[in-house]
């Protein structure tokens, strides 16, 4: 699905795993948007995700999940 954004810019929902998850990146957690604000590298392929709302997860090496991703240079 893609759709336009306020501001002309646009996005599309996309499978991430912690290989291409990325600063901006919107993850549905419970209901809640959660925008990506930080990521550190873990041992064994892993992620640590920190969202703006200063809430946390551990991406695992396998772990998949839909997220929105803004694109703002077409």
């Amino acid at each position: 699905m893609r759709s336009w954004p306020p501001g002309g810019a646009m996005a599309a929902t996309i499978e991430i795993t912690s290989a291409n998850v990325r600063r901006g990146d919107v993850i549905q957690i419970g209901g809640r948007p959660c925008r990506v604000a930080d990521l550190r590298q873990l041992p064994l392929g892993g992620k640590h995700l920190l969202f703006e709302t200063g809430e946390q997860l551990t991406m695992h090496a396998r772990t998949r999940l839909l997220a929105l991703r803004v694109h703002t240079g077409w």
